[in-house]
Protein backbone atom coordinates (compact mmCIF):
# COMPACT_ATOMS: atom_id res chain seq x y z
CA UNK A 1 0.00 0.00 0.00
CA UNK A 2 1.47 2.96 -1.18
CA UNK A 3 1.53 6.04 1.19
CA UNK A 4 2.58 9.80 0.62
CA UNK A 5 2.69 13.09 1.99
CA UNK A 6 -0.15 15.09 1.55
CA UNK A 7 -0.74 19.03 1.47
CA UNK A 8 0.28 20.65 4.79
CA UNK A 9 1.50 24.02 6.66
CA UNK A 10 2.54 25.26 9.68
CA UNK A 11 3.16 28.64 11.24
CA UNK A 12 2.13 30.50 14.61
CA UNK A 13 -1.37 31.18 15.59
CA UNK A 14 -2.83 34.63 17.46
CA UNK A 15 0.17 36.34 17.97
CA UNK A 16 -1.40 39.76 20.74
CA UNK A 17 0.27 42.98 19.68
CA UNK A 18 -0.79 46.39 20.97
CA UNK A 19 1.19 49.31 18.94
CA UNK A 20 0.81 52.77 20.78
CA UNK A 21 1.87 55.92 18.56
CA UNK A 22 2.85 58.47 20.78
CA UNK A 23 2.50 61.78 19.10
CA UNK A 24 3.18 64.67 20.64
CA UNK A 25 -0.72 66.06 19.92
CA UNK A 26 -2.51 62.66 20.39
CA UNK A 27 -1.83 58.73 21.12
CA UNK A 28 -2.96 56.72 18.70
CA UNK A 29 -3.44 52.92 19.19
CA UNK A 30 -3.44 49.95 16.85
CA UNK A 31 -4.81 46.55 18.39
CA UNK A 32 -4.02 43.08 16.03
CA UNK A 33 -4.21 39.64 16.41
CA UNK A 34 -1.61 38.16 13.94
CA UNK A 35 -1.76 34.75 12.47
CA UNK A 36 1.11 33.36 10.11
CA UNK A 37 1.11 30.44 7.97
CA UNK A 38 4.04 28.81 5.52
CA UNK A 39 3.91 25.85 2.88
CA UNK A 40 6.43 24.69 0.67
CA UNK A 41 9.05 21.94 0.35
CA UNK A 42 8.87 20.61 4.16
CA UNK A 43 8.54 16.93 3.40
CA UNK A 44 11.87 16.71 5.52
CA UNK A 45 10.70 17.51 8.39
CA UNK A 46 7.26 15.12 8.18
CA UNK A 47 9.42 12.27 7.03
CA UNK A 48 12.86 12.10 8.80
CA UNK A 49 12.18 15.13 11.29
CA UNK A 50 15.18 17.20 9.53
CA UNK A 51 14.29 20.39 10.38
CA UNK A 52 16.45 22.66 8.16
CA UNK A 53 14.51 23.90 6.42
CA UNK A 54 11.80 25.09 8.88
CA UNK A 55 11.39 28.38 9.82
CA UNK A 56 10.45 28.24 13.63
CA UNK A 57 7.09 29.22 14.46
CA UNK A 58 8.68 31.39 17.59
CA UNK A 59 10.96 33.24 14.62
CA UNK A 60 7.84 34.25 12.83
CA UNK A 61 6.30 35.47 15.88
CA UNK A 62 9.34 37.81 16.48
CA UNK A 63 9.51 38.81 13.55
CA UNK A 64 5.32 40.48 13.73
CA UNK A 65 7.39 42.59 16.30
CA UNK A 66 9.70 43.10 14.84
CA UNK A 67 8.40 44.78 11.67
CA UNK A 68 5.54 46.06 14.08
CA UNK A 69 8.56 48.44 15.31
CA UNK A 70 8.91 50.15 11.93
CA UNK A 71 4.89 50.91 11.94
CA UNK A 72 2.32 49.54 11.11
CA UNK A 73 -0.10 51.82 9.05
CA UNK A 74 -3.07 49.70 7.79
CA UNK A 75 -3.62 46.04 8.33
CA UNK A 76 -3.39 44.72 4.33
CA UNK A 77 -0.20 46.33 3.89
CA UNK A 78 1.51 45.17 7.35
CA UNK A 79 0.24 41.93 6.14
CA UNK A 80 2.09 41.80 2.82
CA UNK A 81 5.03 43.22 3.96
CA UNK A 82 5.10 39.89 6.13
CA UNK A 83 4.08 37.45 3.38
CA UNK A 84 6.96 38.73 1.28
CA UNK A 85 8.99 38.51 3.79
CA UNK A 86 8.54 35.21 5.02
CA UNK A 87 8.69 33.95 0.97
CA UNK A 88 11.64 35.92 0.19
CA UNK A 89 13.61 35.54 2.69
CA UNK A 90 13.32 31.78 3.58
CA UNK A 91 14.11 29.23 0.62
CA UNK A 92 12.26 26.61 1.34
CA UNK A 93 8.93 28.13 1.76
CA UNK A 94 6.84 29.27 -1.51
CA UNK A 95 3.53 30.32 -0.10
CA UNK A 96 2.47 32.62 2.76
CA UNK A 97 -0.86 33.36 3.67
CA UNK A 98 -1.31 36.51 6.68
CA UNK A 99 -4.58 36.65 9.01
CA UNK A 100 -5.29 40.05 10.72
CA UNK A 101 -7.58 40.62 13.03
CA UNK A 102 -7.86 44.42 14.02
CA UNK A 103 -9.68 45.34 17.93
CA UNK A 104 -10.77 48.89 16.54
CA UNK A 105 -10.55 51.84 19.30
CA UNK A 106 -12.31 55.02 19.05
CA UNK A 107 -11.13 58.09 20.82
CA UNK A 108 -13.12 59.36 23.76
CA UNK A 109 -13.93 63.25 23.97
CA UNK A 110 -13.56 65.08 26.89
CA UNK A 111 -16.15 68.64 27.20
CA UNK A 112 -16.28 67.77 23.20
CA UNK A 113 -13.13 67.31 22.38
CA UNK A 114 -10.97 64.57 21.66
CA UNK A 115 -8.91 62.98 24.37
CA UNK A 116 -5.22 62.49 23.73
CA UNK A 117 -5.03 59.16 25.69
CA UNK A 118 -8.08 57.82 26.39
CA UNK A 119 -10.16 54.73 23.85
CA UNK A 120 -13.46 52.58 23.94
CA UNK A 121 -13.41 49.51 21.94
CA UNK A 122 -15.34 50.04 18.93
CA UNK A 123 -18.37 48.06 17.58
CA UNK A 124 -16.96 45.22 14.89
CA UNK A 125 -13.57 43.55 13.57
CA UNK A 126 -12.10 44.44 10.74
CA UNK A 127 -10.54 41.74 9.09
CA UNK A 128 -7.41 41.20 6.57
CA UNK A 129 -6.10 38.48 4.73
CA UNK A 130 -2.90 38.47 2.84
CA UNK A 131 -1.75 35.63 0.76
CA UNK A 132 1.64 35.30 -1.62
CA UNK A 133 3.18 32.91 -3.59
CA UNK A 134 6.69 34.33 -4.86
CA UNK A 135 5.04 36.60 -7.63
CA UNK A 136 1.50 37.39 -6.81
CA UNK A 137 -0.36 38.56 -4.10
CA UNK A 138 -4.04 38.39 -3.16
CA UNK A 139 -5.06 40.81 -0.41
CA UNK A 140 -9.06 39.87 1.01
CA UNK A 141 -10.30 42.74 3.74
CA UNK A 142 -13.15 42.59 5.75
CA UNK A 143 -15.38 42.98 9.11
CA UNK A 144 -16.41 40.30 11.76
CA UNK A 145 -18.91 40.62 14.48
CA UNK A 146 -20.94 43.40 13.56
CA UNK A 147 -24.03 43.42 14.86
CA UNK A 148 -27.14 45.02 12.96
CA UNK A 149 -30.69 44.90 13.66
CA UNK A 150 -33.96 46.28 11.88
CA UNK A 151 -37.07 46.67 14.46
CA UNK A 152 -39.13 46.43 10.98
CA UNK A 153 -38.74 46.26 7.45
CA UNK A 154 -38.62 42.56 7.34
CA UNK A 155 -40.90 39.34 6.39
CA UNK A 156 -40.85 35.58 6.00
CA UNK A 157 -43.48 33.91 4.05
CA UNK A 158 -43.97 31.89 1.34
CA UNK A 159 -41.35 28.94 2.46
CA UNK A 160 -41.68 25.34 2.11
CA UNK A 161 -43.35 22.77 4.48
CA UNK A 162 -43.40 19.59 5.54
CA UNK A 163 -44.54 17.24 8.23
CA UNK A 164 -42.52 18.93 10.86
CA UNK A 165 -42.39 22.75 9.81
CA UNK A 166 -44.26 24.85 12.82
CA UNK A 167 -42.79 28.11 12.13
CA UNK A 168 -45.17 30.86 11.23
CA UNK A 169 -45.50 32.84 8.54
CA UNK A 170 -44.83 36.67 9.18
CA UNK A 171 -45.24 40.23 7.02
CA UNK A 172 -43.35 42.12 9.81
CA UNK A 173 -40.29 40.71 12.43
CA UNK A 174 -37.44 41.73 14.08
CA UNK A 175 -34.35 41.34 11.77
CA UNK A 176 -30.34 40.49 13.77
CA UNK A 177 -27.30 39.46 12.54
CA UNK A 178 -23.73 39.12 13.81
CA UNK A 179 -22.49 40.10 10.26
CA UNK A 180 -19.05 38.81 9.09
CA UNK A 181 -17.84 39.91 5.47
CA UNK A 182 -14.50 39.65 3.33
CA UNK A 183 -14.43 41.26 0.52
CA UNK A 184 -11.39 40.30 -2.30
CA UNK A 185 -9.10 42.95 -4.04
CA UNK A 186 -8.57 42.88 -7.95
CA UNK A 187 -5.32 44.12 -9.43
CA UNK A 188 -1.99 44.34 -7.82
CA UNK A 189 -2.04 45.63 -4.43
CA UNK A 190 1.87 45.96 -4.64
CA UNK A 191 1.67 49.91 -4.86
CA UNK A 192 -1.34 50.69 -2.73
CA UNK A 193 -0.51 53.01 -0.34
CA UNK A 194 -2.18 53.23 3.25
CA UNK A 195 -4.27 55.80 2.47
CA UNK A 196 -5.80 53.64 -0.55
CA UNK A 197 -6.39 51.17 2.49
CA UNK A 198 -7.98 53.14 4.59
CA UNK A 199 -10.30 54.32 2.47
CA UNK A 200 -11.84 51.47 0.43
CA UNK A 201 -12.38 49.85 3.75
CA UNK A 202 -14.53 52.57 5.32
CA UNK A 203 -16.61 52.66 2.03
CA UNK A 204 -17.07 48.98 1.97
CA UNK A 205 -18.17 48.91 5.56
CA UNK A 206 -20.49 51.99 5.08
CA UNK A 207 -22.16 50.31 2.08
CA UNK A 208 -22.87 46.96 3.80
CA UNK A 209 -24.87 49.14 6.64
CA UNK A 210 -26.58 51.28 4.34
CA UNK A 211 -27.80 48.41 2.34
CA UNK A 212 -28.69 46.29 5.42
CA UNK A 213 -30.56 49.81 6.34
CA UNK A 214 -32.04 50.23 2.80
CA UNK A 215 -33.12 46.79 2.04
CA UNK A 216 -37.04 45.76 3.06
CA UNK A 217 -36.23 41.49 3.52
CA UNK A 218 -38.02 39.19 2.32
CA UNK A 219 -35.39 37.03 3.45
CA UNK A 220 -32.12 36.99 4.90
CA UNK A 221 -30.88 35.61 1.94
CA UNK A 222 -32.02 38.51 -0.08
CA UNK A 223 -30.71 40.90 2.44
CA UNK A 224 -26.83 38.94 1.89
CA UNK A 225 -27.44 39.76 -1.66
CA UNK A 226 -28.04 43.39 -1.33
CA UNK A 227 -25.23 43.89 0.66
CA UNK A 228 -22.65 42.47 -1.36
CA UNK A 229 -24.30 43.92 -4.44
CA UNK A 230 -24.08 47.33 -2.65
CA UNK A 231 -20.37 47.17 -1.93
CA UNK A 232 -19.36 45.99 -5.87
CA UNK A 233 -21.63 48.23 -7.85
CA UNK A 234 -19.31 51.23 -5.57
CA UNK A 235 -15.90 49.95 -5.24
CA UNK A 236 -14.56 49.07 -8.78
CA UNK A 237 -11.33 47.68 -6.72
CA UNK A 238 -13.24 44.85 -5.50
CA UNK A 239 -14.38 41.54 -7.25
CA UNK A 240 -15.76 39.44 -4.77
CA UNK A 241 -17.94 39.74 -1.71
CA UNK A 242 -18.23 36.64 0.84
CA UNK A 243 -21.12 37.13 3.67
CA UNK A 244 -21.65 34.95 6.76
CA UNK A 245 -24.84 36.14 8.67
CA UNK A 246 -26.08 34.37 11.65
CA UNK A 247 -29.95 35.00 12.39
CA UNK A 248 -30.65 36.45 15.88
CA UNK A 249 -33.86 35.37 16.31
CA UNK A 250 -36.09 37.56 18.65
CA UNK A 251 -39.76 35.82 19.68
CA UNK A 252 -42.65 38.08 20.61
CA UNK A 253 -43.30 36.86 24.02
CA UNK A 254 -46.71 35.57 25.11
CA UNK A 255 -48.08 38.31 26.96
CA UNK A 256 -51.71 36.68 27.81
CA UNK A 257 -51.42 34.46 30.52
CA UNK A 258 -50.93 38.05 32.60
CA UNK A 259 -54.19 39.63 30.94
CA UNK A 260 -51.77 41.82 29.06
CA UNK A 261 -51.38 42.35 25.04
CA UNK A 262 -48.13 42.53 22.95
CA UNK A 263 -48.21 44.50 20.57
CA UNK A 264 -44.82 43.70 18.68
CA UNK A 265 -42.74 45.52 22.06
CA UNK A 266 -41.65 43.00 23.90
CA UNK A 267 -39.35 39.87 23.15
CA UNK A 268 -37.31 36.86 23.59
CA UNK A 269 -33.73 37.30 22.21
CA UNK A 270 -32.59 33.78 21.86
CA UNK A 271 -29.17 32.78 21.31
CA UNK A 272 -29.54 29.44 19.93
CA UNK A 273 -30.25 27.40 17.83
CA UNK A 274 -29.95 30.06 15.33
CA UNK A 275 -30.25 30.03 11.21
CA UNK A 276 -26.72 30.61 9.31
CA UNK A 277 -27.05 32.48 5.78
CA UNK A 278 -23.85 32.40 3.94
CA UNK A 279 -22.97 33.55 0.05
CA UNK A 280 -20.76 34.82 -2.07
CA UNK A 281 -21.17 38.00 -4.64
CA UNK A 282 -18.91 38.30 -7.22
CA UNK A 283 -18.47 40.41 -10.08
CA UNK A 284 -18.60 39.15 -13.77
CA UNK A 285 -15.22 37.60 -15.36
CA UNK A 286 -13.34 38.23 -11.73
CA UNK A 287 -10.50 35.95 -11.38
CA UNK A 288 -10.39 33.26 -8.88
CA UNK A 289 -6.91 32.33 -7.38
CA UNK A 290 -8.47 29.53 -5.41
CA UNK A 291 -8.23 28.48 -2.34
CA UNK A 292 -4.79 30.05 -1.26
CA UNK A 293 -5.77 33.50 -0.39
CA UNK A 294 -9.09 32.39 1.74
Amino acid sequence: MAIHLGGNQYGKAEVRLVRVDRGAERHAVTDLNVTTTLAGDLEATHLTGDNSGVLPTDTQKNTVYAFAREGVGEIEAFGLRLARHFVDTTPTITRARVRLEQYRWERLTVDGQPAHHSFARAAGTRTATVAYDGSTAWVVSGVADLTLLNTTGSEFHGFHRDRFTTLPETDDRILATAVSASWRHGGDPADRADAAWAESFRQAHRHLLEAFADTHSLSLQQTLHAMGERVLRHREELVEVRLALPNKHHFLVDLEPFGLDNPGEVFFAADRPYGLIEGTVLRDGAPDPGLAWW
